[in-house]
């Protein structure tokens, strides 16, 4: 029943105090319970079939299970080992899998709370009083109590603790998507850093030799002394990039050991370990689909978040409309009585006692009313926050898509202004050892080959973590199928 049929359970319970089978009306009733119903359909949310930014033929939709462990696609062993590492070991991996340790248990306890709930109690007494003898009472037995959810009032809290348990499940699954995803693009960058490190040195290392043709030709009387400083600016200015570069690599080292919780000369063996990688950029293996159907959309954890929380406070919306309606409690007891602690158990007199209570709200002043208007109030709030989060998704995947285009173009025309920088650069040193050209022209064409190598390093890197956020876009990095493990 939804809370539209809320005031036909009223004036149900309004004529049924009239008659004295107050019970029997009561559980008749229980039909009136408010019952949460589908939060938010996924439809009230248009998703296009297909990105704005796709290619006229789409490729294959990425399955949950491509998409859950995706960094095994750039099939580099260490990132996938340093992913693995974080999602294990980061502080905030395991913060959040602790509050879903505790969401979890809160929801058990509420679950337990719907039963009856026994208890043993056993007691010894010593009195006196004036000059009579000492008496002595035992008694031992036991306690039992049962509040009957007739409108559901538990029922609906633990409906909200356990979509407040899923809620917490998918805020977990959050940090792990989003902690593989900075790993991977931290290792990333620093892969780009050592192989624009690796050609900083190499162009230094042309460019000396450069400068030394200049001076030879200077001492020859061949070209000026305007020549060899020429080439000695040229040279520094590339060697000044050396350092900054370090500085980069270094700092990226220091993030990446926090990401993976361990100490950075760990992490540094584990590098030097994999020399056949160093300054080699991983690329992803697979094409990744450029439509992206409502159903992929809908496994980010961080939509699925958001419409656990419409589930819970629809469940407290409900909640707080049967706190207006009575509540019934039944409680009961049974034990032996004896004057001596032997006698328990032979020929103790025994006590029994059944209670059964009813509590109707007669006048508030309103407060449960303002409490059922506050948690609409709340349920409206997660509603369009659940909207405002899919809006954000889509437009996450549809940036994702066209900065990966974009790159992807501009990685191919760096390609080929490199291939001819390098053609040229080779032209100019054996003209300018020729006396060909002037020294200017080798200059020119050596710094053309600096930054179309740099630019070519540098958009690869990027094109990498490009694939990386729209994985992340996509909800990659967790399975929305599998059930998460908090020990």
């Amino acid at each position: 029943m939804t809370v539209k049929n809320l005031n036909l359970c009223s004036n149900v319970i309004a004529s049924a105090w009239h008659t004295p089978v107050v019970w029997l009306v009561a559980a008749a009733l229980g039909g009136c319970v408010v019952q949460p119903a589908t939060p938010l359909a996924w439809k009230d949310v248009p998703v296009p079939v297909r990105s704005s930014a796709s290619a006229s033929k789409p490729l294959p939709g990425e399955s949950a299970a491509t998409l859950a462990q995706w960094w095994q696609h750039f099939n580099d062993p260490l990132l996938t080992a340093l992913v693995s590492q974080a999602l294990q070991s980061n502080t905030d991996v395991r913060s959040a899998r602790a509050a879903l340790q505790q969401s979890r248990a809160l929801r058990d306890g509420r679950s337990a709370g719907m039963g009856p709930g026994v208890n043993a109690s056993a007691s010894a007494q010593r009195s006196r009083s004036g000059g009579n003898d000492t008496a002595d009472s035992f008694q031992a037995g036991f306690d039992a109590s049962w509040e009957p959810d007739v409108f559901g009032s538990q029922r609906s809290a633990l409906n909200a603790a356990e979509s407040d348990a899923q809620a917490a499940q998918a805020n977990l699954a959050q940090v792990q998507v989003s902690m593989a995803a900075e790993v991977a693009v931290t290792y990333i960058d620093l892969r780009g850093l050592q192989a624009r490190l690796a050609i900083a040195r190499s162009n230094l290392a042309a460019q000396m030799e450069t400068l030394q043709i200049a001076r030879w030709r200077a001492q020859a009387g061949l070209a000026s002394s305007l020549d060899v400083e020429q080439a000695v600016a040229a040279s520094e200015q590339t060697g000044a990039q050396i350092p900054s570069l370090v500085t980069s690599l270094a700092q990226n080292l220091s993030s990446l050991a926090v990401l993976t919780g361990q100490p950075q000369a760990a992490l540094q063996s584990s590098l030097s370990a994999d020399i056949a990688r160093v300054g080699r950029i991983p690329q992803a293996s697979v094409n990744i689909a450029l439509s992206f159907p409502a159903q992929t959309l809908r496994q980010r954890p961080d939509v699925s978040a958001t419409e656990h929380r419409v589930s819970a406070a629809l469940a407290r919306v409900a909640q707080a409309d049967a706190a207006r309606y009575p509540s019934f409690q039944i409680s009961g007891s049974i034990g032996l009585r004896s004057l001596t602690l032997g006698a328990l158990t032979n020929g103790a007199s025994s006590l029994q006692s059944l209670l059964a209570g009813i509590s109707v709200p007669l006048f508030d002043g309103g407060a449960a009313r303002a409490q059922v208007r506050a948690q609409e109030a709340a349920l409206e709030q997660a509603r369009v926050a659940y909207q405002g989060t899919v809006l954000i998704a889509l437009k996450d995947v549809e940036d994702a898509l066209v900065t990966l285009q974009g790159n992807t173009d501009r990685l191919t025309r760096l390609h080929a202004a490199s291939a001819a920088a390098a053609n040229a650069d080779l032209l100019a040193r054996q003209r300018y050892a020729s006396g060909l050209i002037d020294f200017r022209t080798v200059l020119d064409t050596q710094r053309t080959l600096l930054s179309t190598q740099d630019g070519v390093e540098t958009t690869r890197a990027s094109l990498s973590a490009d694939h990386v956020r729209l994985y992340k876009a996509l909800g990659g990095g967790w399975d929305p199928e599998a059930d998460i493990e908090t020990h």
